[in-house]
């Protein structure tokens, strides 16, 4: 396994942006499960250390519970691409998907074992009676039998799930389950993710969130996004020089590199563009090629200015997900079938995982200079791209599915799609935003607010504090 850094953080700067009386309320619930587990150590297990949103809560969830004395420590799976395969078709199975359709039989099952188990050689190493272990997602629930054999606690959160079950979703928990219901709790995003199969007594209900302070939430003036996607290579036409600089997680600062090669082909889009973006890992059911479709074959109804963006990680610096070269392969070749026209208003773009500081920077530059914002998945857990865009007051079009119900109200906050699979609707929802500054505006700033009250940091820490007091500190 690999220990991954945990930097602390100061709760105390979360003061100015939420006041004192939520200030106050985090004291008290760190102060109360610090109470409850003296002694012992909290260590999250889950399947890598960067690339998606269980790396990014991470980050800032443990970073907030060392700067508030919370022992935490953050390891991640040793896995090779049979696990990863092997994890990721459940992990679409759990989304009622069936993925690339392989088997999950005693041969599948063995090889998901012997991983963990290697695995476990060094948690037994570590870990002593009475810590706390709370692992994340498909991948580790194999450990959680043997981790009870060592005397320590163990929960186990899911950061995935289907709004309905079908025959996928059956297969997929039908795999977990021997694992899952040894676990001494669980923790789900929503609960209607939750299997009928778990006693109620045993799950909590926890919706992620951001760090408003994280790299890639931060807030930038407009010349210093300019000036970041210029020297990205991702902007024509811009300004060059400006502050470059961005802050890594240790607190050094760092420079933006130059790049030429983070457009899968094409012209970068001129900087006076107006930009539809969608941020995303590149996998099926985030959708990106329906984006594409739909916009470039409605290219007539939007405003002659507007230009797409898909944006993912370049799919070498993932390992958790084998389905990503396959997906940006699809898409690359999607956008060479395009006529000119649609290829000159449409872009891929592939941000580097060599940097994860830099990576952050770029994508929050990308969403500060875009128009709209979009998350056309087919499946959703919770959705934590809609979080980050949301906070960036700029207006959201996402899919009525999963978590994203849970953080866009209709026509107040966000746009909604009823169909995600009804491309023609989404150009025309897109199409009439761009046409209405008004109401983008409108839209953009009621998502900030939402995301303001109701998913920032303090809150999540709060309910991670509390299920440690209460699940922990009782049993």
């Amino acid at each position: 396994m690999q220990e991954v850094d945990v930097y602390p953080k100061s709760s105390e700067r979360l003061t100015p942006l939420i006041g004192a009386e939520r200030a106050e309320r985090l004291r008290l619930a760190a102060d109360q499960a610090g109470q409850a587990i003296a002694g012992a150590t909290v260590w999250n297990i889950n399947a890598t250390a960067h690339g998606g949103g269980v790396a990014e809560i991470l980050t800032s969830l443990l970073g907030y519970g060392q700067g508030a004395g919370l022992d935490s420590r953050w390891l991640a799976l040793d896995g090779d691409d049979d696990f990863f395969a092997l994890t990721k078709r459940i992990h679409n199975l759990i989304h009622g998907s069936s993925g690339d359709g392989g088997p999950l039989g005693p041969r599948e099952r063995r090889h998901y074992e012997r991983v963990l188990e290697e695995n476990l050689s060094d948690l037994r190493l570590q870990m002593r009676p009475g810590d706390v272990v709370l692992l994340h997602d498909p991948q580790t629930a194999g450990l959680i039998p043997s981790l009870r054999g060592l005397g320590v606690f163990v929960g186990w959160r899911s950061h995935i799930g289907a709004d309905t079950v079908n025959q996928q979703t059956d297969q997929g928990w039908a795999f977990l389950r021997p694992y899952v219901e040894h676990a001494d709790a669980v923790v789900f995003s929503r609960q209607r993710f939750v299997p009928d199969w778990i006693p109620a007594g045993k799950v909590t209900i926890i919706a992620p969130s951001i760090d408003p302070f994280a790299t890639k939430n931060l807030d930038l003036d407009a010349d210093r996004a300019r000036a970041v996607l210029a020297q990205a290579g991702l902007l024509s036409g811009a300004k060059a020089g400006g502050d470059l600089s961005f802050q890594r997680g240790d607190g050094a600062r760092a420079e933006v590199r130059r790049s030429d090669n983070l457009l899968v082909g094409g012209a970068a889009p001129p900087a006076e563009a107006r930009l539809a973006v969608q941020v995303s890992r590149w996998d099926r059911l985030k959708d990106m090629g329906g984006v594409l479709s739909a916009f470039t074959e409605h290219l007539d109804a939007m405003p002659d200015d507007t230009h797409l963006m898909l944006v993912g990680p370049a799919v070498d610096g993932v390992g958790d997900d084998p389905e990503g070269a396959e997906v940006l392969a699809e898409c690359t070749e999607q956008w060479h079938r395009l006529p000119r026209p649609a290829q000159e208003r449409s872009h891929l773009v592939t941000l580097p995982m060599d940097d994860v500081d830099e990576n952050a920077h770029l994508t929050n530059a990308i969403r500060h200079h875009a128009t709209v914002l979009l998350q056309k998945s087919l499946v959703e857990g919770f959705g934590l791209t809609v979080t980050e865009a949301l906070w960036r007051a700029r207006p959201v079009i996402a899919s009525a599915i999963g978590g994203i119900t849970d953080q866009i109200s209709d026509g107040e906050d966000g746009l909604l799609l009823p169909d995600p699979g009804n491309l023609d609707a989404f150009a025309d929802t897109l199409a009439r935003l761009l046409y209405d500054d008004e109401r983008a505006d409108r839209l953009g700033q009621a998502g900030r607010a939402r995301v303001h009250g109701q998913f920032l940091v303090d809150r999540h820490l709060i309910q991670y504090a509390d299920w440690l007091a209460d699940r922990v500190g009782n049993s």
